[in-house]
Parts: structure tokens; sequence; C-alpha cells
């Protein structure tokens, strides 16, 4: 029993000397007691705050429902529902509720809201013809009470399965907060897990794609990580190291994203990267936080270890030279990483480095035709492409590499290369390509696709079909003439549908999406609900639907203007 005792002793000391060693990075400290989880089960995260996803930070936690739906979600505090939306994809069904304390709660992917708050989002629908939705409210139009029932949980928008998404966000700058750090913890004793490095070798050249890059393996578990090899890491000249990381916690299986990673050179710090908060105006820089050029290739991410001069994310710390050491004398020296979650959870991983004056570094021959710096507006052009990238859309400087292909097959231009795609876009630019391929009367069907297939929008204009892209790669122009697919999983001609509560449909388009969908009976616009991800459209017949006979009709249009009508009488 002694034994035993010493031993839980000895555990909680070690734990306490790790988490003093290691303090949780915080800027700000929060109410810890002011709000309640979202739903009456034991907390299990399938997500959390700064997870890393496609082109974003996951901005909350996901709790998740036992892969169900329907259980009851509740306000996390006295307030008022502030905004509500419905949503094709994305967040789905969803809730906002701001509170007197500065904070503002937010509930996403819901299966459907209370009644009061059904009726004002069903009055919208109608009021603007439309299914997806997004409106402020009044303080006084909904309060809300601590603990009361304001939706059930679901899988609206765009998941993979069942759960609540749950957020608190600064109510002035919307900026989300990792809500643990309100005291709505998850269960977590295990430390995050790191298995492998990158080291970027820069020579004398700026960052990009084709900087050289050794990817090491690392071996260890419970905290404690090595490289495979305790040789020094030999470096010449400015270098850089990523990390690959992720951490789980004792609720459930699921990878999730760590809190922070800190990087020394011999017990300096030098970087860190804290998930505390950020702003939405700034997710998609994500990109730039991680190797993309490594993503794009072998679905690894890699998360950098050193901040890009045009990676304007809010989440870095006690950078020195953003990040990237330069050593000059012979001596061997201590790079650490520290990694660790949001309960404080530890893991760290040293190894050492040592600069070689004689060290090659394979340097890529550059082969650009422009010079696009990053902290300027840039501009491509020649007879069949124009191409503009606006400031604050590059991370790092570019060396623009443009090259025309070959006639693109079913297309009506060259295939054109717009430098590669493992090079990110932060918001969007500007491309344009010659349509002087293109017959006159299928100027308005004409569009931008990319050779991986799906579009990119665009319209003609002054013998150009222009889009903003968001992405670099290789394009052409393509056209769409074929109207979207409407197929009824319920409703034939004059089929007696009174012992049906829904018209149900399967919707789909060949190229440039689904634009718009409209309902009507007996040429009265009624309410369609519509999820992309199983192409699923229906109509909830309404109350007040009189008995007899009764005509409907359905339009669904796709973004160059092709549309396709269903109708059909039936009896109710």
């Amino acid at each position: 029993m002694k034994k035993t005792t010493l031993l839980i002793i000895l555990l909680f000391i070690n734990a306490l000397w790790v988490y003093a060693q290691h303090p949780r990075l915080q800027q700000k400290t929060y109410p810890k007691q002011y709000f309640r989880a979202p739903l009456d089960l034991a907390p299990q995260a399938a997500g959390s705050f700064g997870e890393l996803r496609a082109n974003h930070f996951h901005s909350g936690t996901d709790y998740r429902t036992n892969q169900r739906e329907g259980y009851p979600v509740y306000a996390a505090a006295d307030g008022y529902i502030s905004r509500a939306r419905v949503q094709i994809g994305g967040g789905g069904n969803a809730l906002y509720i701001d509170h007197p304390n500065g904070y503002t709660s937010v509930y996403m992917h819901l299966q459907r809201f209370n009644d009061k708050i059904t009726a004002f989002v069903k009055s919208k629908q109608y009021e603007e013809k439309r299914f997806d939705v997004d409106f402020p409210l009044t303080a006084l139009a909904i309060p809300v009470k601590k603990g009361e029932i304001i939706a059930y949980s679901g899988s609206t928008g765009a998941v993979a399965g069942p759960h609540v998404h749950f957020e608190l966000r600064d109510t002035k700058t919307e900026h989300p907060i990792n809500a643990q750090l309100f005291g709505l913890t998850i269960p977590d004793q295990i430390p995050p897990i790191i298995s492998g490095i990158t080291v970027y070798r820069f020579g004398n050249q700026a960052y990009s794609e084709e900087t050289p890059r050794e990817h090491l393996q690392v071996v260890g578990s419970k905290g404690q990580y090595r490289l495979t090899s305790t040789k020094a890491i030999t470096i010449n000249g400015i270098t850089g190291f990523g990390i690959v990381t992720i951490d789980q916690n004792s609720a459930s299986a699921n990878r999730n994203g760590v809190y922070a990673i800190e990087l020394s050179l011999d017990g300096t710090p030098i970087y860190a990267a804290v998930w505390e908060s950020y702003s939405f105006d700034n997710s998609r820089a994500i990109n730039a936080h991680i190797d993309y050029a490594t993503y794009i290739l072998h679905n690894r991410r890699v998360q950098k270890s050193f901040v890009e001069p045009g990676n304007q994310l809010e989440i870095y710390q006690k950078l020195v030279n953003n990040g990237l050491i330069n050593i000059n004398d012979g001596k061997i020296h201590e790079v650490t990483y520290h990694v660790s979650d949001v309960m404080g959870n530890t893991s760290r991983l040293s190894f050492t480095v040592q600069n070689n004056p004689n060290y090659t570094i394979d340097e890529p021959v550059n082969q650009a035709s422009t010079f696009f710096p990053y902290n300027k507006d840039n501009v491509f052009t020649n007879e069949q492409v124009r191409v503009t990238i606006p400031k604050g859309n590059l991370y790092s400087d570019l060396q623009f590499k443009y090259a025309q292909g070959q006639l693109a097959k079913n297309g009506y231009s060259y295939i054109h290369h717009i430098h590669n795609r493992m090079v990110p876009i932060h918001q969007g630019y500007t491309l344009a390509i010659k349509a002087d391929r293109l017959p006159v009367r299928l100027q308005n069907k004409a569009l931008l696709v990319s050779t991986l297939g799906g579009s990119q929008g665009g319209i003609y204009k002054d013998g150009y079909i222009s889009t903003t892209a968001r992405s670099l790669g290789s394009f052409y122009i393509a056209v769409d003439t074929v109207a979207p697919i409407i197929r009824s999983l319920n409703l034939t001609a004059n089929k007696n549908m009174a012992s049906f509560n829904r018209i149900n449909f399967k919707i789909s388009d060949n190229l440039s999406g689904i634009q718009s969908f409209n309902g009507f009976i007996d040429d009265q616009w009624v309410l369609m609900g519509y999820d992309p991800k199983t192409a699923s459209i229906w109509h909830v017949f309404e109350k007040e639907l009189a008995k007899g006979k009764h005509h409907f009709k359905l339009i669904v249009k796709d973004w160059k203007d092709n549309e396709r009508t269903f109708e059909a009488d039936f009896l109710r």
C-alpha cells in the first residue's frame, strides 16, 4: 500500500515537473466556470481547435454523438440568438449566441432547431425564397438561458458523420478561441505523438517548393522521442525545420491537433506556434504553415517551424530570425522540440546539428520566366494568358514559371501551365485565357477547367474567359451546355402522396455545379431542402396544403444557366 502511494506521489510530482518546465503558452485568461458543454454526453472530441484541415485550421471542438443524431443541444450560457444560418455544405444548420461577457458561442451541423428558432428561420427562407439563409437577430428576438435546448444534434453541412461543432469566439473580433481554455476540457493524459521531422536547406535562395528537403524518421513514445540516427545533422547556411505531429486524448482514438509547437536552439527559444486563437481572415494561411508541396505530393502535413515573410498568421511567438538558423562555427549545437496539448501533456525531441562549410546543397536551377515579389502586385501576360496576383497572396517571393501545353482534348484552348500546384495562394488571383478558338455561340457557356478536374468558373469578357482562381496549376477553356439531372425518388405522375410527408429527389450537374433550385406547388414557391454531399433535395409537405389534386414543379439551374424542369401532378 505504501509503495503504491509513493508511486502515485512520484508520478504526480513528475507530471508537475514537466508542466513547470514547459508551462502552457497563453496570452490571455478566460472565465473557467461561465460556460457549459453543449451536450449532456461524456465529452469526446472527434476534432480539436487548431487541427489541420484542408485550407483552414479547425475553429472549434467537434463533440462526438455516438454516431447518432437527435441529442438535445444546450445553450452554453445566458444570452440571445444573434445569428441563424442554414448553409449548403459548410456548417449546415448553425446558431450563434451572444453572451453578456463578450463572447459568442457557435453550434454547427445541427439536425434541426427548436420550434421558436425554426419558425424564425423558415419565415426568412420563404421571405428570401431560398433554402440557404444567413441573418442576424436582435437581442429581444430570441433570448436564451444557460442549459436551454436550442437545437438537436445532426450531420448537416460538410461532415463525415454526426457530431456537434462547438466554438467560442470573441464577439467583437469574431476570432475563435480554444474552448478548452474556458474549462470545457476533454479528458487527456496522453502527450502528443511525433512521427518525423524535415530539414530544409535554403542555401542562398528563398524558400520555395524546390527548397532541398530531407525527411528524417523518429522513434519513441510517451513523450520521449529521438531520431533514428544519433549522428549530428550536417548543415551549411540558412536552415529550417519542420515536424510531423498529432495529438490524441484519453476519450477517443481520433488524431487531433496539438496546442503548441516550440523549437529552441541550445536552450534558447527561436519559434513557437500556439493555437490559443486566430483570425478567420488568415486561416487559409495554414498552407504557409505547413509544407504545402509535401502535402500535395505525399499527403503528409509537415508543420514548418519557420515563418515565411508573407504569412500573416497570429499564432506565432518567440520568433528569432523567423525560426531559421544560420550557424557558422563547426561546433555541435542542440535543437529541441517541445510539443504540447492544451492540457499540458508535453513531448520532447532533441537532436544535434553541425555546420560544414564544405557541405554542398543541391540548389534548384532558376528557370523562371518572371520574378514575383511576395509583397507587391504581380502581373504576367502574353498573347494567350493574363495572370494577376494581388499583393498579399504570396507567402514568399516566387520565381514564376509559365508554359503552354498541347491543345486540350474536348476543350477550346491550349492547356496553360500557370507555375505549378505546389505553391499555395492565400485568397485568389485573376486568370484569363484567350478565347480565340471558342465559337461565338458558346461564349456564355464557357469556363475554365483544371486538368485535375473541376470547374474554376469564369465569364467571357473582351475575348478572354476570366475567373478568380484559388490555386496555381494547369487550366484550359471548356464549355458546359448540359442541364442538371433531376431524378425523382418517390413522385410520379398522378401519384397519391397522402401517405408521404415529403417529396424526394436526387440532383447533379456535370461540370459547372448547381447554382439554384426552386420548387413550386400550384405555382406557389415552396421550400426545398438540399444536401450536396448526398445530392439529395426534398420538400416537406406543409400542414396547410389542402386535400385534392396539386401540381408540383422543380427547376434546377447550373452556373452556366443550363436549366432542367421536373413537373408532375399528385394527389394529397
